[in-house]
Protein backbone atom coordinates (compact mmCIF):
# COMPACT_ATOMS: atom_id res chain seq x y z
CA UNK A 1 0.00 0.00 0.00
CA UNK A 2 3.01 2.52 0.95
CA UNK A 3 4.14 1.75 -2.65
CA UNK A 4 1.49 2.05 -4.53
CA UNK A 5 0.64 5.49 -2.62
CA UNK A 6 4.03 6.75 -3.75
CA UNK A 7 3.57 5.45 -6.95
CA UNK A 8 0.23 7.47 -7.26
CA UNK A 9 2.01 10.84 -6.18
CA UNK A 10 4.63 10.61 -8.91
CA UNK A 11 1.86 10.46 -11.70
CA UNK A 12 0.71 12.81 -9.91
CA UNK A 13 3.39 15.44 -9.76
CA UNK A 14 4.37 13.92 -13.05
CA UNK A 15 0.86 14.55 -14.80
CA UNK A 16 1.25 18.96 -15.01
CA UNK A 17 4.81 18.62 -16.50
CA UNK A 18 3.67 16.01 -19.78
CA UNK A 19 -0.08 18.41 -19.83
CA UNK A 20 2.71 21.49 -20.42
CA UNK A 21 4.94 19.83 -22.66
CA UNK A 22 1.92 18.55 -24.50
CA UNK A 23 0.46 22.11 -24.90
CA UNK A 24 3.59 23.70 -26.10
CA UNK A 25 3.82 20.74 -28.60
CA UNK A 26 0.56 21.91 -30.11
CA UNK A 27 1.50 25.27 -30.36
CA UNK A 28 4.65 24.61 -32.07
CA UNK A 29 2.48 22.68 -34.76
CA UNK A 30 -0.33 25.37 -34.69
CA UNK A 31 2.81 28.08 -35.49
CA UNK A 32 4.44 26.11 -37.76
CA UNK A 33 1.00 25.11 -40.03
CA UNK A 34 -0.03 28.62 -39.94
CA UNK A 35 3.58 30.18 -40.97
CA UNK A 36 2.97 27.56 -43.57
CA UNK A 37 -0.08 28.79 -44.55
CA UNK A 38 0.43 32.48 -44.76
CA UNK A 39 3.49 32.11 -46.36
CA UNK A 40 5.00 29.55 -47.85
CA UNK A 41 2.11 28.66 -49.72
CA UNK A 42 1.04 32.25 -51.01
CA UNK A 43 4.88 32.62 -51.87
CA UNK A 44 4.56 28.89 -54.17
CA UNK A 45 1.54 30.37 -55.59
CA UNK A 46 2.89 33.57 -56.28
CA UNK A 47 6.42 32.02 -57.88
CA UNK A 48 4.88 29.49 -60.20
CA UNK A 49 2.13 32.11 -61.41
CA UNK A 50 5.14 34.39 -62.20
CA UNK A 51 6.96 31.62 -63.28
CA UNK A 52 4.21 30.73 -66.12
CA UNK A 53 3.30 34.73 -66.83
CA UNK A 54 7.48 35.63 -67.36
CA UNK A 55 8.07 32.42 -69.82
CA UNK A 56 5.04 33.18 -71.77
CA UNK A 57 5.64 36.93 -71.97
CA UNK A 58 9.39 35.83 -72.58
CA UNK A 59 8.19 33.64 -75.50
CA UNK A 60 6.20 36.33 -76.71
CA UNK A 61 9.33 38.89 -77.21
CA UNK A 62 11.28 36.14 -78.73
CA UNK A 63 8.91 35.59 -81.17
CA UNK A 64 8.29 38.78 -81.85
CA UNK A 65 12.29 39.32 -82.20
CA UNK A 66 12.36 37.17 -84.68
CA UNK A 67 9.71 38.53 -86.99
CA UNK A 68 11.27 42.09 -86.51
CA UNK A 69 14.61 40.55 -87.74
CA UNK A 70 12.90 38.80 -90.39
CA UNK A 71 10.73 42.23 -91.51
CA UNK A 72 13.74 44.38 -90.89
CA UNK A 73 15.82 42.57 -93.27
CA UNK A 74 13.47 41.49 -96.02
CA UNK A 75 13.15 45.74 -96.27
CA UNK A 76 17.31 46.04 -96.53
CA UNK A 77 17.22 43.59 -99.17
CA UNK A 78 14.36 45.17 -100.99
CA UNK A 79 16.12 48.62 -100.63
CA UNK A 80 19.39 46.97 -102.21
CA UNK A 81 16.98 45.75 -105.00
CA UNK A 82 15.59 48.79 -105.96
CA UNK A 83 18.94 50.64 -105.27
CA UNK A 84 20.54 48.39 -108.31
CA UNK A 85 17.61 49.14 -110.23
CA UNK A 86 17.79 52.61 -110.07
CA UNK A 87 21.67 52.39 -110.75
CA UNK A 88 20.38 50.75 -113.99
CA UNK A 89 18.01 53.45 -114.92
CA UNK A 90 20.06 55.85 -114.03
CA UNK A 91 22.90 54.34 -116.46
CA UNK A 92 20.41 54.15 -118.84
CA UNK A 93 18.54 57.14 -119.16
CA UNK A 94 21.53 59.77 -118.98
CA UNK A 95 23.47 58.12 -121.64
CA UNK A 96 22.13 57.55 -124.85
CA UNK A 97 22.73 53.41 -126.30
CA UNK A 98 25.19 55.10 -128.93
CA UNK A 99 27.16 56.50 -125.94
CA UNK A 100 27.00 53.11 -123.87
CA UNK A 101 28.19 51.40 -127.27
CA UNK A 102 31.27 53.46 -127.63
CA UNK A 103 34.63 51.80 -126.80
CA UNK A 104 35.23 51.86 -123.23
CA UNK A 105 31.98 53.98 -122.01
CA UNK A 106 30.53 51.26 -120.50
CA UNK A 107 33.20 50.01 -118.55
CA UNK A 108 33.26 53.36 -116.56
CA UNK A 109 29.91 53.14 -116.05
CA UNK A 110 30.18 49.59 -115.10
CA UNK A 111 33.07 50.92 -112.76
CA UNK A 112 30.95 53.88 -111.21
CA UNK A 113 28.40 51.49 -110.26
CA UNK A 114 30.84 49.35 -108.52
CA UNK A 115 32.52 52.10 -106.95
CA UNK A 116 31.26 51.74 -103.24
CA UNK A 117 31.24 47.76 -103.75
CA UNK A 118 31.44 44.75 -106.29
CA UNK A 119 27.30 44.64 -106.42
CA UNK A 120 27.29 43.74 -110.44
CA UNK A 121 29.72 40.72 -112.18
CA UNK A 122 28.91 41.81 -115.34
CA UNK A 123 26.84 44.53 -117.56
CA UNK A 124 25.61 44.22 -121.14
CA UNK A 125 23.18 46.56 -123.64
CA UNK A 126 21.01 44.84 -125.87
CA UNK A 127 18.86 45.57 -128.47
CA UNK A 128 15.23 44.72 -129.27
CA UNK A 129 16.58 41.21 -131.48
CA UNK A 130 18.23 40.01 -128.26
CA UNK A 131 21.57 40.84 -129.30
CA UNK A 132 24.41 42.96 -127.45
CA UNK A 133 25.62 46.29 -128.74
CA UNK A 134 28.11 46.36 -125.77
CA UNK A 135 29.38 44.42 -123.07
CA UNK A 136 31.31 44.17 -119.96
CA UNK A 137 32.43 41.32 -117.80
CA UNK A 138 34.30 37.94 -117.55
CA UNK A 139 32.01 35.93 -119.87
CA UNK A 140 32.51 35.61 -123.47
CA UNK A 141 28.84 37.31 -124.07
CA UNK A 142 29.06 39.14 -126.53
CA UNK A 143 28.35 37.33 -129.56
CA UNK A 144 25.40 35.73 -127.36
CA UNK A 145 21.49 36.04 -128.25
CA UNK A 146 18.80 36.49 -125.89
CA UNK A 147 15.43 36.32 -127.76
CA UNK A 148 14.37 33.17 -126.30
CA UNK A 149 15.58 33.08 -123.24
CA UNK A 150 12.61 33.86 -120.17
CA UNK A 151 14.12 37.16 -118.93
CA UNK A 152 14.43 39.03 -122.19
CA UNK A 153 10.27 38.32 -122.91
CA UNK A 154 9.61 39.25 -119.04
CA UNK A 155 11.96 42.45 -119.24
CA UNK A 156 10.40 43.06 -123.05
CA UNK A 157 6.63 43.16 -120.74
CA UNK A 158 7.63 44.53 -117.94
CA UNK A 159 10.01 47.36 -118.51
CA UNK A 160 11.63 46.04 -115.43
CA UNK A 161 12.71 42.78 -114.17
CA UNK A 162 14.23 40.93 -111.73
CA UNK A 163 14.83 37.32 -112.42
CA UNK A 164 14.81 34.00 -110.29
CA UNK A 165 18.56 31.98 -110.21
CA UNK A 166 19.24 30.63 -112.88
CA UNK A 167 22.73 28.85 -114.79
CA UNK A 168 22.32 30.77 -118.48
CA UNK A 169 25.39 30.29 -121.22
CA UNK A 170 27.66 30.85 -118.30
CA UNK A 171 26.34 27.67 -116.99
CA UNK A 172 26.67 28.60 -112.89
CA UNK A 173 23.90 30.07 -111.03
CA UNK A 174 23.28 33.90 -110.97
CA UNK A 175 20.28 36.39 -111.14
CA UNK A 176 20.22 39.44 -113.10
CA UNK A 177 18.28 43.04 -113.23
CA UNK A 178 17.41 44.21 -116.24
CA UNK A 179 15.33 47.90 -117.45
CA UNK A 180 14.57 49.00 -120.71
CA UNK A 181 14.14 52.61 -122.88
CA UNK A 182 12.60 53.18 -125.82
CA UNK A 183 13.00 55.80 -128.51
CA UNK A 184 10.61 55.91 -131.29
CA UNK A 185 9.76 52.44 -132.35
CA UNK A 186 13.46 50.88 -131.13
CA UNK A 187 14.33 49.81 -127.44
CA UNK A 188 17.65 49.18 -125.57
CA UNK A 189 18.02 46.50 -122.82
CA UNK A 190 20.33 47.10 -119.98
CA UNK A 191 21.14 44.08 -117.76
CA UNK A 192 23.60 43.17 -114.85
CA UNK A 193 24.35 40.17 -112.86
CA UNK A 194 24.31 40.83 -109.46
CA UNK A 195 27.09 39.36 -107.80
CA UNK A 196 26.53 36.31 -106.39
CA UNK A 197 28.45 35.88 -103.28
CA UNK A 198 27.73 39.43 -101.98
CA UNK A 199 24.03 38.93 -102.54
CA UNK A 200 24.41 36.03 -100.20
CA UNK A 201 26.76 37.65 -97.88
CA UNK A 202 24.14 40.41 -97.44
CA UNK A 203 21.07 38.07 -97.35
CA UNK A 204 22.79 35.90 -94.45
CA UNK A 205 24.05 39.36 -91.80
CA UNK A 206 21.85 38.43 -89.37
CA UNK A 207 23.12 37.37 -86.02
CA UNK A 208 21.20 33.99 -85.17
CA UNK A 209 23.46 31.97 -82.72
CA UNK A 210 25.40 29.03 -83.77
CA UNK A 211 22.17 27.24 -85.31
CA UNK A 212 20.51 30.30 -86.96
CA UNK A 213 20.63 31.03 -90.57
CA UNK A 214 18.97 32.45 -93.13
CA UNK A 215 17.99 32.27 -96.81
CA UNK A 216 15.82 32.78 -99.54
CA UNK A 217 13.95 31.00 -102.25
CA UNK A 218 11.09 31.53 -104.66
CA UNK A 219 7.41 30.69 -104.77
CA UNK A 220 8.49 27.54 -105.86
CA UNK A 221 10.59 26.67 -103.13
CA UNK A 222 13.84 26.66 -104.74
CA UNK A 223 16.75 27.99 -103.20
CA UNK A 224 18.24 31.51 -104.45
CA UNK A 225 20.90 31.17 -101.76
CA UNK A 226 22.62 28.78 -100.38
CA UNK A 227 21.48 28.04 -96.29
CA UNK A 228 24.54 27.52 -93.68
CA UNK A 229 23.18 24.29 -93.02
CA UNK A 230 22.57 22.30 -95.62
CA UNK A 231 21.14 22.23 -99.32
CA UNK A 232 22.36 24.73 -102.25
CA UNK A 233 21.12 27.35 -104.75
CA UNK A 234 18.65 25.86 -107.37
CA UNK A 235 17.75 23.19 -104.56
CA UNK A 236 14.64 22.37 -103.15
CA UNK A 237 14.30 24.55 -99.99
CA UNK A 238 14.65 22.08 -97.07
CA UNK A 239 11.62 22.76 -95.14
CA UNK A 240 8.14 21.91 -95.83
CA UNK A 241 6.20 24.76 -98.84
CA UNK A 242 2.98 24.19 -96.67
CA UNK A 243 4.60 26.33 -93.48
CA UNK A 244 4.63 29.52 -95.35
CA UNK A 245 1.03 30.12 -96.45
CA UNK A 246 0.49 33.41 -94.91
CA UNK A 247 2.51 37.12 -96.07
CA UNK A 248 4.79 36.53 -93.44
CA UNK A 249 4.57 34.26 -90.11
CA UNK A 250 6.27 32.74 -87.13
CA UNK A 251 6.16 29.84 -85.62
CA UNK A 252 7.91 26.34 -84.19
CA UNK A 253 8.27 23.74 -86.70
CA UNK A 254 8.00 20.38 -85.13
CA UNK A 255 10.15 17.52 -86.83
CA UNK A 256 7.86 14.09 -86.21
CA UNK A 257 4.17 16.38 -87.60
CA UNK A 258 5.52 17.21 -90.20
CA UNK A 259 7.89 14.16 -91.39
CA UNK A 260 11.25 15.92 -90.99
CA UNK A 261 13.06 13.93 -88.40
CA UNK A 262 16.17 14.62 -89.66
CA UNK A 263 15.90 18.31 -88.06
CA UNK A 264 15.88 19.52 -84.44
CA UNK A 265 12.58 21.37 -82.96
CA UNK A 266 13.07 24.89 -84.84
CA UNK A 267 11.72 28.20 -84.41
CA UNK A 268 11.14 29.75 -87.96
CA UNK A 269 10.21 32.86 -88.91
CA UNK A 270 9.17 34.18 -92.66
CA UNK A 271 8.14 37.05 -94.98
CA UNK A 272 7.71 37.60 -98.61
CA UNK A 273 9.58 39.77 -100.85
CA UNK A 274 6.96 41.96 -103.49
CA UNK A 275 9.89 42.11 -106.37
CA UNK A 276 11.03 39.41 -107.26
CA UNK A 277 8.57 36.95 -105.17
CA UNK A 278 11.24 35.53 -103.26
CA UNK A 279 10.26 34.60 -99.50
CA UNK A 280 12.88 35.55 -96.44
CA UNK A 281 13.30 32.80 -93.63
CA UNK A 282 14.74 32.93 -90.86
CA UNK A 283 14.91 30.03 -88.53
CA UNK A 284 16.61 28.77 -85.35
CA UNK A 285 16.41 25.89 -83.56
CA UNK A 286 14.01 25.89 -80.52
CA UNK A 287 16.53 25.41 -77.62
CA UNK A 288 19.27 27.75 -78.79
CA UNK A 289 16.06 30.24 -79.31
CA UNK A 290 15.03 30.30 -75.72
CA UNK A 291 17.93 29.73 -74.07
CA UNK A 292 18.41 32.71 -72.15
CA UNK A 293 14.83 32.52 -71.09
CA UNK A 294 14.94 28.64 -69.93
CA UNK A 295 18.29 29.30 -67.93
CA UNK A 296 16.26 32.61 -66.46
CA UNK A 297 13.37 30.12 -65.83
CA UNK A 298 15.68 27.59 -64.12
CA UNK A 299 17.43 30.49 -61.98
CA UNK A 300 13.73 31.25 -61.02
CA UNK A 301 13.29 28.09 -60.31
CA UNK A 302 15.98 27.28 -57.85
CA UNK A 303 15.40 30.79 -56.30
CA UNK A 304 11.93 29.84 -55.63
CA UNK A 305 12.46 26.66 -54.51
CA UNK A 306 15.50 27.90 -52.17
CA UNK A 307 13.45 30.61 -50.64
CA UNK A 308 10.79 28.39 -49.89
CA UNK A 309 13.64 26.41 -48.02
CA UNK A 310 14.66 29.32 -46.42
CA UNK A 311 11.16 30.46 -45.37
CA UNK A 312 10.79 26.46 -43.95
CA UNK A 313 13.95 26.68 -42.18
CA UNK A 314 13.81 30.30 -40.49
CA UNK A 315 10.07 28.92 -39.52
CA UNK A 316 11.20 26.33 -37.48
CA UNK A 317 14.01 28.24 -35.69
CA UNK A 318 11.75 31.14 -35.12
CA UNK A 319 9.00 28.71 -34.18
CA UNK A 320 11.25 26.94 -31.74
CA UNK A 321 12.68 30.14 -30.28
CA UNK A 322 8.92 31.62 -29.77
CA UNK A 323 8.02 28.84 -27.61
CA UNK A 324 10.91 28.96 -26.03
CA UNK A 325 10.62 32.62 -25.13
CA UNK A 326 6.80 31.37 -23.96
CA UNK A 327 7.85 28.92 -21.80
CA UNK A 328 10.40 31.22 -20.08
CA UNK A 329 8.09 34.14 -20.18
CA UNK A 330 5.73 31.11 -18.17
CA UNK A 331 7.90 30.42 -15.73
CA UNK A 332 9.07 34.31 -15.02
CA UNK A 333 5.06 34.37 -14.46
CA UNK A 334 4.97 31.78 -12.07
CA UNK A 335 7.99 33.75 -10.33
CA UNK A 336 6.21 36.65 -10.20
CA UNK A 337 3.10 35.52 -9.12
CA UNK A 338 5.53 34.09 -6.46
CA UNK A 339 6.99 37.62 -6.10
CA UNK A 340 3.20 38.77 -5.88
CA UNK A 341 3.07 37.34 -2.44
CA UNK A 342 6.09 38.64 -1.43
CA UNK A 343 4.70 42.36 -2.46
CA UNK A 344 1.54 42.16 -0.53
CA UNK A 345 3.76 41.28 2.70
CA UNK A 346 6.27 44.22 1.59
CA UNK A 347 2.92 46.73 1.67
CA UNK A 348 2.01 45.30 4.60
CA UNK A 349 5.14 45.85 6.01
CA UNK A 350 5.30 49.66 4.30
CA UNK A 351 1.58 50.03 6.97
CA UNK A 352 3.28 48.27 9.93
CA UNK A 353 6.55 50.68 9.28
CA UNK A 354 4.37 53.94 8.84
CA UNK A 355 2.18 53.01 12.04
CA UNK A 356 5.14 51.99 14.15
CA UNK A 357 7.18 55.23 13.48
CA UNK A 358 4.21 57.50 14.34
CA UNK A 359 4.28 55.57 17.64
CA UNK A 360 7.81 55.55 17.94
CA UNK A 361 8.07 59.54 17.47
CA UNK A 362 5.81 60.15 20.95
CA UNK A 363 7.83 58.30 23.27
CA UNK A 364 11.07 59.98 21.61
CA UNK A 365 9.98 63.79 22.30
CA UNK A 366 8.93 62.20 25.54
CA UNK A 367 12.85 61.05 26.32
CA UNK A 368 13.94 63.98 24.93
CA UNK A 369 11.72 66.37 27.29
CA UNK A 370 12.84 64.07 30.05
CA UNK A 371 16.41 64.45 29.35
CA UNK A 372 16.41 68.08 29.26
CA UNK A 373 14.59 68.07 32.91
CA UNK A 374 17.36 65.62 34.03
CA UNK A 375 19.96 68.37 32.12
CA UNK A 376 18.68 71.20 34.13
CA UNK A 377 18.38 69.11 37.40
CA UNK A 378 21.84 67.87 37.08
CA UNK A 379 22.66 71.89 36.88
CA UNK A 380 21.37 72.83 39.93
CA UNK A 381 21.96 70.14 41.89
CA UNK A 382 25.11 72.06 44.18
CA UNK A 383 25.96 69.37 46.53
CA UNK A 384 26.60 66.70 43.60
CA UNK A 385 30.28 66.35 42.55
CA UNK A 386 31.74 67.48 39.14
CA UNK A 387 32.74 64.27 37.75
CA UNK A 388 29.51 62.90 38.13
CA UNK A 389 27.72 65.28 36.24
CA UNK A 390 30.24 65.18 33.72
CA UNK A 391 30.03 61.87 33.15
CA UNK A 392 25.42 62.08 33.51
CA UNK A 393 26.24 64.72 30.97
CA UNK A 394 27.64 62.74 28.65
CA UNK A 395 25.69 59.95 29.00
CA UNK A 396 22.32 62.35 28.33
CA UNK A 397 24.03 63.78 25.47
CA UNK A 398 24.81 59.81 23.85
CA UNK A 399 20.97 59.27 24.83
CA UNK A 400 19.71 62.41 22.69
CA UNK A 401 22.40 61.17 20.10
CA UNK A 402 20.73 57.80 19.86
CA UNK A 403 17.17 59.58 20.01
CA UNK A 404 18.16 61.58 16.94
CA UNK A 405 19.56 58.52 15.31
CA UNK A 406 16.22 57.01 16.21
CA UNK A 407 14.02 59.66 14.65
CA UNK A 408 16.26 60.05 11.18
CA UNK A 409 14.87 56.31 11.33
CA UNK A 410 11.56 56.79 11.43
CA UNK A 411 11.62 59.34 8.82
CA UNK A 412 12.97 56.50 6.05
CA UNK A 413 10.45 54.76 7.16
CA UNK A 414 8.07 56.96 6.68
CA UNK A 415 9.59 58.29 3.47
CA UNK A 416 9.46 54.62 2.49
CA UNK A 417 5.72 53.91 3.32
CA UNK A 418 5.03 57.16 0.73
CA UNK A 419 3.14 59.19 3.06
CA UNK A 420 5.38 61.97 3.37
CA UNK A 421 3.70 65.21 2.35
CA UNK A 422 5.15 67.03 -0.29
CA UNK A 423 5.45 70.96 -0.91
CA UNK A 424 5.55 72.05 -4.99
CA UNK A 425 7.84 75.01 -5.93
CA UNK A 426 9.97 76.30 -8.83
CA UNK A 427 13.23 74.47 -7.87
CA UNK A 428 16.69 76.16 -9.82
CA UNK A 429 18.48 72.55 -10.03
CA UNK A 430 22.18 74.44 -10.08
CA UNK A 431 21.48 76.46 -7.12
CA UNK A 432 19.92 73.24 -5.36
CA UNK A 433 23.34 70.98 -5.80
CA UNK A 434 25.36 74.01 -5.20
CA UNK A 435 23.63 74.67 -1.65
CA UNK A 436 23.90 70.15 -1.08
CA UNK A 437 27.52 70.41 -2.08
CA UNK A 438 28.24 73.03 0.41
CA UNK A 439 26.52 71.31 3.13
CA UNK A 440 28.42 68.33 2.21
CA UNK A 441 31.41 69.87 1.52
CA UNK A 442 33.20 69.14 4.80
CA UNK A 443 32.71 65.48 4.97
CA UNK A 444 34.15 65.19 2.02
CA UNK A 445 37.12 67.41 2.42
CA UNK A 446 38.03 65.55 5.43
CA UNK A 447 38.66 62.09 3.70
CA UNK A 448 40.54 64.20 0.77
CA UNK A 449 37.65 64.40 -2.14
CA UNK A 450 37.06 66.98 -4.46
CA UNK A 451 34.12 67.41 -6.05
CA UNK A 452 33.97 68.58 -9.91
CA UNK A 453 31.09 70.11 -11.21
CA UNK A 454 30.07 70.91 -15.21
CA UNK A 455 26.82 72.18 -14.22
CA UNK A 456 25.13 73.86 -17.68
CA UNK A 457 24.05 77.25 -17.64
CA UNK A 458 20.25 79.05 -17.93
CA UNK A 459 18.80 75.56 -17.13
CA UNK A 460 15.24 77.03 -16.64
CA UNK A 461 13.68 76.29 -13.55
CA UNK A 462 10.44 73.48 -12.93
CA UNK A 463 7.74 72.26 -10.79
CA UNK A 464 9.02 69.71 -7.98
CA UNK A 465 9.76 69.55 -4.67
CA UNK A 466 12.35 71.47 -3.54
CA UNK A 467 13.51 69.40 0.17
CA UNK A 468 12.57 66.08 -1.93
CA UNK A 469 15.08 66.91 -4.59
CA UNK A 470 17.67 67.94 -2.29
CA UNK A 471 17.28 64.65 -0.15
CA UNK A 472 17.81 62.65 -3.20
CA UNK A 473 21.27 64.66 -3.84
CA UNK A 474 22.04 64.08 -0.05
CA UNK A 475 21.98 60.23 -0.72
CA UNK A 476 23.74 60.02 -3.76
CA UNK A 477 26.62 62.13 -2.61
CA UNK A 478 26.28 60.85 0.73
CA UNK A 479 27.25 57.25 -0.70
CA UNK A 480 28.91 58.53 -3.30
CA UNK A 481 31.82 60.03 -0.20
CA UNK A 482 30.78 56.47 1.81
CA UNK A 483 31.78 54.60 -1.63
CA UNK A 484 35.76 56.25 -0.96
CA UNK A 485 35.72 54.98 2.32
CA UNK A 486 39.73 53.51 2.83
CA UNK A 487 40.86 56.07 -0.20
CA UNK A 488 43.13 58.36 0.91
CA UNK A 489 41.48 61.03 -1.89
CA UNK A 490 39.34 60.32 -4.49
CA UNK A 491 36.88 62.51 -6.78
CA UNK A 492 32.95 63.39 -7.86
CA UNK A 493 31.41 64.64 -10.39
CA UNK A 494 28.46 66.15 -11.07
CA UNK A 495 26.83 67.65 -14.42
CA UNK A 496 23.69 68.74 -15.70
CA UNK A 497 22.16 69.39 -19.31
CA UNK A 498 19.36 69.97 -20.67
CA UNK A 499 17.68 66.79 -22.56
CA UNK A 500 15.29 69.07 -25.14
CA UNK A 501 14.19 65.67 -26.72
CA UNK A 502 12.16 64.31 -23.55
CA UNK A 503 12.00 68.05 -22.28
CA UNK A 504 13.71 67.94 -19.29
CA UNK A 505 17.13 67.84 -17.44
CA UNK A 506 19.47 65.23 -16.99
CA UNK A 507 21.80 65.03 -13.59
CA UNK A 508 25.29 62.61 -13.31
CA UNK A 509 26.32 61.58 -10.51
CA UNK A 510 29.79 60.31 -10.44
CA UNK A 511 32.63 59.05 -8.20
CA UNK A 512 35.91 56.82 -8.40
CA UNK A 513 34.86 54.85 -5.07
CA UNK A 514 35.12 51.57 -4.46
CA UNK A 515 32.02 50.77 -7.01
CA UNK A 516 29.68 47.72 -6.85
CA UNK A 517 29.57 44.44 -7.62
CA UNK A 518 27.09 42.96 -10.50
CA UNK A 519 25.50 40.91 -8.35
CA UNK A 520 24.17 43.86 -6.03
CA UNK A 521 23.99 46.28 -8.39
CA UNK A 522 20.60 44.80 -9.34
CA UNK A 523 19.31 45.41 -5.79
CA UNK A 524 20.62 48.47 -4.46
CA UNK A 525 17.46 50.10 -4.94
CA UNK A 526 15.73 47.32 -2.97
CA UNK A 527 14.47 48.33 0.47
CA UNK A 528 16.26 47.54 3.20
CA UNK A 529 19.62 46.48 1.19
CA UNK A 530 22.83 47.58 2.26
CA UNK A 531 26.52 46.56 1.85
CA UNK A 532 27.59 48.80 4.54
CA UNK A 533 28.13 47.76 8.24
CA UNK A 534 25.97 46.61 10.85
CA UNK A 535 24.79 50.57 12.42
CA UNK A 536 26.03 52.51 9.29
CA UNK A 537 23.36 52.23 7.27
CA UNK A 538 19.51 51.24 6.68
CA UNK A 539 19.01 50.08 3.41
CA UNK A 540 16.81 52.87 2.85
CA UNK A 541 18.11 55.67 1.22
CA UNK A 542 18.44 54.66 -2.30
CA UNK A 543 14.91 52.95 -2.24
CA UNK A 544 14.03 55.90 -1.13
CA UNK A 545 15.87 57.92 -3.91
CA UNK A 546 14.01 55.33 -6.48
CA UNK A 547 10.70 56.18 -5.20
CA UNK A 548 11.05 59.66 -4.95
CA UNK A 549 12.46 60.11 -8.63
CA UNK A 550 9.32 57.86 -10.19
CA UNK A 551 7.10 60.02 -8.52
CA UNK A 552 8.41 63.39 -9.91
CA UNK A 553 8.08 61.59 -13.59
CA UNK A 554 11.62 61.23 -13.99
CA UNK A 555 14.23 57.78 -14.47
CA UNK A 556 17.29 57.05 -12.45
CA UNK A 557 20.17 54.33 -13.57
CA UNK A 558 23.45 53.38 -12.50
CA UNK A 559 26.46 52.06 -13.91
CA UNK A 560 29.22 50.96 -11.78
CA UNK A 561 32.91 49.50 -12.15
CA UNK A 562 34.46 47.49 -9.06
CA UNK A 563 37.46 49.15 -8.49
CA UNK A 564 36.17 52.06 -10.61
CA UNK A 565 33.57 54.04 -9.55
CA UNK A 566 29.96 54.01 -9.73
CA UNK A 567 27.74 56.83 -11.47
CA UNK A 568 24.13 57.54 -11.46
CA UNK A 569 22.04 59.46 -13.92
CA UNK A 570 18.85 61.02 -13.14
CA UNK A 571 16.44 62.24 -15.48
CA UNK A 572 13.32 65.00 -14.14
CA UNK A 573 10.66 65.97 -16.19
CA UNK A 574 10.25 69.74 -16.74
CA UNK A 575 6.43 69.27 -16.33
CA UNK A 576 5.87 65.92 -13.72
CA UNK A 577 2.53 64.70 -14.01
CA UNK A 578 -0.63 66.02 -12.41
CA UNK A 579 -1.23 63.84 -9.21
CA UNK A 580 1.96 63.11 -8.26
CA UNK A 581 2.25 65.12 -5.03
CA UNK A 582 -1.29 64.17 -4.12
CA UNK A 583 -2.78 62.61 -1.77
CA UNK A 584 0.27 62.54 1.02
CA UNK A 585 -0.44 63.17 4.73
CA UNK A 586 2.93 64.61 7.32
CA UNK A 587 3.67 61.92 9.94
CA UNK A 588 6.10 63.25 11.43
CA UNK A 589 5.68 64.54 15.04
CA UNK A 590 5.98 67.90 15.19
CA UNK A 591 7.08 67.81 18.59
CA UNK A 592 9.71 65.48 18.15
CA UNK A 593 11.13 67.42 15.02
CA UNK A 594 10.58 70.75 17.82
CA UNK A 595 12.88 69.09 20.53
CA UNK A 596 15.37 67.80 17.86
CA UNK A 597 16.17 70.64 16.46
CA UNK A 598 16.59 72.58 20.35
Amino acid sequence: MKLKHQADISTNQSHPVEKWRERYSRLYRKFIFLTMVCSVLPLFLVGWGIYAYYTGFSKIRIMDYFRTQAEHHREVIELFLRERTSDLQLALFTHSPDFLQQPGNLRRVFSVMNQSSSFFTDLGLIDDKGNHLAYIGPYDLIDKNYSQTFWFKEVMKKGIYISDMFTGFRNAPHFIIAVTRIEGNRKWILRASVDTEYFRSLVENVKMGSTGEVYLSNIDGILQTTPRFGGKIMEKAPLPKGFFDQESGIGILEPDKNGWKSFPRQLVAYTWIENPRWKLVVKQNYDEAFKEVNHANRAALIFLHFSLLIIIVVTVISTRYIIKIIKRRDEETDILNKQLVQVGKLASLGELSAGVAHEINNPLAIILTESQVMRDTIDFAPNMDNEVKNELHASLSQTEAQVHRCSIITQNLLKYSRRSKSRIDMVNLNASLEEVIRLMDGKAKGMGIQFALDLEKNIPPFRSDPSMLQQVFINLINNSIDAHEGKPYGMISIGTRTDRQRDGVEVNIGDTGSGISPENLEKIFDPFFTTKEVGKGTGLGLSITYSTIKRMGGDISVRSTVGKGTQFKIFLPFNPPDDVYENHEELTSPALTNNIRS
